[in-house]
């Protein structure tokens, strides 16, 4: 079952003159190629969002993996790279300093921890949807009866306001369901990112 899907935010750096995501695409668009944005490595979350939103917007940026958020959230801070879409909790305390400039929440809907951050749907891009998800798996063959049971104790988890208040804090949006509901979803983000994976060609590390 899905247990949660983390944020991720787009976010500039205050020196780039782009203060929305329709400024950054018209950025872009009017200099193709001439922007580099920063990853926490290739074929992850934070790349594959913005190779969404390349194909999305019809704009060319340029790859710069890092080896993990840290180095790379460093070098956009310092204006090395101008452009990323970090995991929203290690990003959120340079957002609320001003050191970064958050344009848009990637998931469906604004995060509780940053409720005034548009998300990209609002923002410019209706379809735009990408988050890092979690969720449980059991072996192909466990019986049904024991899978419903899990499904049962963690959606029954998940409604528990501690639980819930940790996973908001940590930037992730609360969700469960069905087995049924999990396996869609699954196989509709398989459908997904394998076309934008096709189209840009990412690799993993």
């Amino acid at each position: 079952m899905l247990i949660a899907a983390g944020q991720l935010a787009l976010v500039v750096h205050p020196s780039l003159p782009a203060k929305s995501v329709k400024e950054l695409i018209a950025l872009a668009k009017a200099k193709p190629g001439a922007l580099n944005y920063a990853s926490t490595g290739s074929g992850g979350s934070p790349h594959l969002a913005m190779e969404l939103f390349k194909t999305q917007a019809g704009v060319k940026m340029v790859h710069v993996p890092y080896k993990g958020t840290g180095p790379a959230i460093t070098d956009v801070i310092s204006g090395q790279v101008p452009v990323m879409f970090p995991p929203l909790l290690p990003a959120l305390p340079h957002i609320t300093s001003g050191r970064l400039r958050a344009l848009a929440i990637a998931g469906r809907e604004r995060s509780p921890a940053a409720r005034d951050i548009p998300t990209m749907a609002e923002a410019a891009l209706p379809a735009f949807e990408a988050s890092a998800w979690f969720g449980i798996f059991a072996p192909a063959k466990t019986p049904r009866e024991v899978v419903a049971r899990l499904n049962s104790e963690i959606n029954r988890a998940l409604q528990a306001k501690d639980l819930r208040e940790r996973l908001v804090s940590q930037g992730a949006e609360p969700r469960g369901g069905s087995p049924e509901e999990f396996e869609k979803y699954v196989k509709s983000e398989i459908a997904k990112w394998s076309k934008v994976i096709e189209a840009s060609g990412a690799r993993a590390d």
